[in-house]
């Protein structure tokens, strides 16, 4: 088979959804972690740890989300600003 029909390859998104899978991923892995360190910060490490991380992930993702995605346009200036081009 080649990689053009591999199953794998169909499965892929648009170039054009890069934006929004770039905001779903690093929302997703930093409102876990944020998530994880809030908890153990506020409430400690006990038995119901890993419920409450996951009761302050189901708020925190999809708020990260939409942040990620409105402070994007601000962060790719800023990096303009601040990093040489090629």
């Amino acid at each position: 088979m080649t990689e053009l029909s591999s199953p794998r390859t169909r499965r892929k998104l648009r170039p054009s959804a890069t934006p929004y899978v770039f905001a779903f991923y690093m929302s997703a892995i930093m409102a876990m972690l944020m998530c994880f360190v809030i908890t153990a910060a506020n409430a400690g490490i006990d038995s119901q740890y890993l419920s409450n991380v996951l009761k302050a992930y189901q708020l925190a993702m999809p708020v990260a989300f939409l942040c990620v995605l409105m402070v994007r346009p601000v962060v790719v200036r800023l990096v303009a600003v601040t990093v040489h081009p090629h």
